[in-house]
């Protein structure tokens, strides 16, 4: 799916595309150089130390060729990415000691359209009414390190100030890089590191010489995920409130792998090393591989360095990807990874627009509109001012040449933007005001709920059961006369929260035994701070903004990230598993109206568009039971996606000397990997599966009982033995079995879901499953 915003999201597109399209060709071509990442697994027991054959493979490649060498992994794990030929990658392919060699492709941001359309759902909380008891919490987090991957960051904004911080935690061992316009002295106890990493192919639009953001998506992420309070924070006077990040009190380290025309796997791959060895607690990373891509996770560099973060106690947050509503278009699928989907938060930035007889229909954008509030302006349907010759489907559209200027000027224009692939609504904008329209009604259906700026043109979205009216209206009336009233931000909006139609989908495309994504968190309309130097952004007569409005999981992704930090500093010994069960089984499914939480397009949201459900921010701290995955069941993993034993033991950090894969390793099991959730596929209907699980006692009670309850779908039985789990202490393991069979001995025709939750009368513990007939491979 095409998605439609303005020129600089599609010239994003474009350069990624070609940018693929020139590595996939350099590839290719065995006479051609390219950039390689050649993935050695773990690394040396040394500290900062070369394994031997990592040494002795490096050195061979550095003699052929000067400046081959592009970036060296050393501490969470080993590798060089270097310029080759398609013969080196495959020769170093074969040696001893080499997982995967592949091509250094290039990842995109997962925002939505482009920075003139800013709305998220962030992990900036826009408090209109702060109080003690918010404020009392600010300490909480205080020692947590949270380490974004991203395109840098804006020291001077008020969101990363340090007023009443303690001193640096003792354990840090990052750095302030020095850069021309970056240096340490734009750190303080707040931004406590910041690095960059040069772009393996140095283009004049892709320079990542310094920790600055030029682009302002890093900046909106880090304050989303850890911004300090700040008071009276607004995107001109919209949304205002106090704004601040889910774990105020954290540490942010800033690690800079992107520019506006995307980021480099090898440079995301060094900020994985840097990170590991710095001792961040938490890693957030709001982007990601194009879904179309379906990238496989011996060459997804993300996954690869989520893997050996996660084996360093390091959790892992990433957005889902913005490629919904599609089926199998999630990405970020790795189980050692918390993928985040996007949902709506209960603010609605309305401009509406009013017809002749004061009748107001609800519209949705940002504008500015200088237009009166009473309805005098000539409104006109695109489609009735056809140029001669022009298509009426082109001019219903308002696309490029297709309309008469003299009907358009001095016009409110109604324009079509459902199913056209072909142009996007902010270049139907630029169309109608270079022919001299006033303001632009655009008709869209699913873009509906998720606001794009508009500057001062006066400009704003309606749905189709809407449009109906106002074409009503127009062909009805002699002189047609409407007005578009300049944004309001409607708060305690209903329903809310409701995924987003942008946000990505399960089943995940790899193998649909694992359920993703895992969670879902506000990704529309997000309020967080921004470059302050964006002169794009600024509507005419305005100063440069400070804070911005933006959307797509990339503002999702940080929500969490917050929130997952905020549980560690908690539970400092909790492992980066057991941190993700606590997130994902106290999620709720319900939205503020007490109703199940629906999609954009108001159908009821499953586990395929949201995981879990929607965070909580108290859940998490005290989950009561934890499923706890390991090292061991992520190697498991591996092996039943095909990998070899050899080829996993040069993956982990530690693994058991008796390890290997299990000689009937298929798909199958990893439904039986202990992940929070549960994934069933190839459901026959006439044969059971049967799924084990194991929870670990975190409450605090020591002694305590917990009851089952299960949610079936019609047409599945699903037993748990024992329906009781009888804990005797605190931090002991007990195990469960669910038995999955039909009661209509036929297959499904379509996915189920249902839940499984544990409770002891003080908690709830609950953990969702899908059921598929379908092959899971």
């Amino acid at each position: 799916m095409i998605m439609k915003g303005n020129p600089i999201f599609f010239l994003f597109c474009s350069l990624f595309l070609v940018s693929f399209l020139e590595d996939t060709e350099a590839a290719q071509a065995g006479t051609n150089y390219g950039v390689y990442i050649v993935y050695m697994g773990a690394a040396a027991s040394t500290s900062d130390s070369l394994r031997d054959d990592h040494a002795q493979l490096m050195s061979s490649v550095l003699r052929r060729k000067e400046n081959t060498l592009v970036h060296t992994y050393r501490h969470g794990f080993s590798g060089f990415a270097a310029r080759i030929s398609e013969e080196e990658a495959r020769s170093i392919a074969q040696k001893p000691g080499v997982v995967s060699v592949f091509p250094d492709t290039q990842l995109e941001l997962h925002t939505t359209r482009s920075w003139d359309f800013l709305k998220y759902q962030t992990s900036v909380k826009i408090d209109s009414k702060p109080n003690t008891d918010n404020e009392s919490s600010s300490s909480v987090g205080s020692d947590t390190i949270i380490g974004i991957l991203d395109t840098g960051i804006w020291p001077e904004s008020e969101s990363f100030n340090d007023k009443d911080m303690g001193p640096i935690p003792s354990r840090w061992k990052g750095t302030c890089v020095k850069a021309d316009d970056f240096n340490s002295s734009n750190c303080n106890r707040k931004l406590i590191g910041a690095r960059s990493y040069d772009d393996s192919v140095v283009t004049a639009t892709a320079k990542l010489h310094t920790p600055r953001d030029t682009v302002g998506h890093g900046t909106h992420v880090a304050s989303t995920a850890a911004g300090s309070t700040v008071a009276s924070a607004s995107y001109y006077g919209l949304a205002s409130g106090t704004a601040k990040g889910g774990s105020p009190s954290s540490r942010i380290a800033m690690y800079t792998v992107c520019a506006s025309n995307g980021c480099r796997g090898s440079a995301i791959l060094a900020a994985f090393d840097d990170a590991i060895a710095d001792g961040v607690d938490v890693l957030s990373l709001s982007l990601g591989a194009p879904s179309y891509l379906r990238i496989d996770l011996k060459s997804d560099p993300i996954a690869i360095g989520a893997f050996h973060a996660v084996d360093h106690g390091i959790i892992v947050v990433c957005s889902a990807g913005n490629d919904g509503p599609n089926s199998e278009s999630v990405v970020n699928i790795a189980p050692w990874i918390l993928t985040v989907a996007a949902s709506t938060i209960d603010r609605d930035f309305q401009s509406n627009v009013v017809l002749g007889g004061n009748k107001v229909i609800k519209g949705e954008g940002i504008n500015f509109s200088p237009l009166k509030n009473s309805p005098e302006y000539p409104l006109i349907y695109a489609k009735y001012a056809k140029k001669s010759g022009a298509n009426e489907d082109e001019a219903r559209n308002c696309n490029p040449d297709s309309m008469d200027n003299n009907l358009i000027k001095g016009k409110i224009v109604v324009c079509n933007n459902v199913g056209d692939q072909d142009y996007t609504a902010r270049g139907k904008i630029v169309e109608v005001k270079g022919l001299g329209g006033i303001g632009i009604v655009l008709i869209d259906d699913q873009s509906s709920r998720v606001a794009s700026t508009y500057g001062s043109f006066p400009a704003t979205l309606i749905n189709s059961n809407d449009s109906a009216e106002v074409l009503s209206y127009i062909n009805s009336s002699s002189k047609p006369v409407a007005t578009i009233l300049p944004t309001v931000a409607v708060t305690e909006y209903k329903p809310a929260p409701a995924i987003a139609y942008f946000s990505a989908r399960g089943p995940s495309y790899d193998t649909m035994n694992i359920l993703k994504p895992d969670i879902a968190a506000p990704g529309v309309d997000i309020l967080a701070a921004w470059i302050g130097n964006d002169k794009s952004q600024t509507p005419q007569g305005k100063e440069s903004i400070l804070y911005n409005v933006i959307s797509g999981t990339s503002m999702a992704c940080p929500h969490v990230s917050g929130v997952a930090a905020t549980a560690k500093s908690q539970n400092p010994t909790w492992s980066p598993s057991a941190i993700k069960s606590a997130i994902m089984t106290t999620a709720t499914q319900t939205n503020n109206m007490k109703a199940p939480i629906t999609t954009d397009s108001g159908s009821i949201a499953t586990p395929y568009d949201y995981g879990a459900g929607e965070v909580t921010t108290s859940g998490p701290l005290q989950p009561g039971l934890v499923y706890e995955t390991s090292t061991t069941d992520y190697l498991n993993y591996l092996c039943y996606l095909g990998l070899d034993t050899d080829g996993i033991k040069a993956i982990a950090k530690t693994i058991p000397n008796d390890f290997a894969c299990p000689k009937d390793s298929n798909n199958d099991y990893i439904s039986n990997i202990n992940y929070p959730s549960i994934a069933i596929s190839k459901f026959s209907g006439t044969a059971s599966k049967n799924i084990s699980r194991t929870v670990t006692n975190v409450g605090g009670d020591g002694k305590t009982v917990y009851a089952v309850s299960v949610d079936a779908p019609s047409g599945i039985v699903v037993k748990v033995i024992p329906d009781q789990l009888t804990f005797t202490k605190n931090n002991e393991k007990l195990s469960y079995q669910v038995i999955f069979s039909s009661s209509t001995a036929t297959s499904l025709k379509e996915d189920v879901f249902g839940s499984i939750t544990w409770t002891n009368g003080k908690f709830k513990v609950r953990s969702p499953f899908v059921v598929s007939s379908k092959s899971g491979d």
